[in-house]
């Protein structure tokens, strides 16, 4: 039985566990990595419930449940840094410290309304084939048609009211560190700063050129972060 430390790597939207396995390879080293594709994505099927942050965090729950693992620290990449926040809310005795990254947390109907524009399937086929085809291999369960469309649904909802918000993070009292790119797009330091200022045990790093998606995001720089933070304390 090994004695590393269990680390939980979860993916964000239109994403898959697969993205992190660069991730997972830099840390196995120093610790047990963990990915699962949450309800809806990748190859696990679809529950009979609308794509929401509770019930990615109930997936977190219930796969270290699965893997009979009391406690493992969580990295969330954008989607996934929302379901990491809500179960560090529901249940911290399961969670270590919490790493996120490129976490959306201020939004609004008129921010969530341009990210919808943007999940047309057959806008991304008929402009974007290469990357429709590559969503077409990723989502082999729910099928990437429908995941768009869930997404889609997600967002509006949460432009309307946000899953997460500053009464959530105060009440988090577990170590977690807010991480953004410096070029990131979608996500801006002021509401990274915002967030973990509410955190009572929050901290924030800022990657230099970094952008927002997870595949030009610098891997062992991120890992260096990482194994600073869940080997300390």
């Amino acid at each position: 039985m090994t004695d590393k430390p269990h680390v939980l790597l979860l993916h964000g939207a239109l994403g898959a566990g697969e993205q992190l396995e660069p991730l997972s390879r830099s840390l196995e080293e120093l610790f047990t990595v963990h990915t699962l594709d949450f309800e809806g994505h990748g190859g696990s099927p679809a529950a009979d419930r609308p794509f929401r942050t509770e019930h990615f965090a109930e997936n977190l729950v219930a796969y270290l449940d699965g893997q009979g693992i009391e406690q493992a620290h969580v990295f969330g990449y954008s989607m996934g840094g929302y379901a990491a926040l809500h179960a560090a809310n529901v249940q911290p005795e399961r969670l270590g410290r919490v790493f996120t990254l490129s976490t959306k947390l201020d939004w609004s109907p008129e921010f969530a309304a341009g990210e919808v524009r943007m999940l047309d399937p057959d806008r991304i086929a008929d402009k974007v084939p290469a990357f429709a085809r590559l969503l077409e291999r990723r989502h082999s369960a729910f099928g990437w048609r429908n995941v768009l469309h869930s997404t889609e649904e997600m967002m509006l909802a949460m432009g309307e009211r946000p899953e997460i918000d500053a009464a959530m993070l105060r009440a988090i009292d577990i170590p977690v560190r807010i991480a953004v790119g410096d070029r990131d797009h979608m996500v801006s330091i002021e509401e990274c700063i915002e967030a973990y200022r509410a955190l009572p045990g929050g901290e924030l790093q800022v990657f230099p050129s970094t952008p927002h998606p997870i595949e030009k995001v610098d891997t062992e720089m991120l890992a260096s972060a990482l194994i600073q933070f869940f080997g300390a304390g």
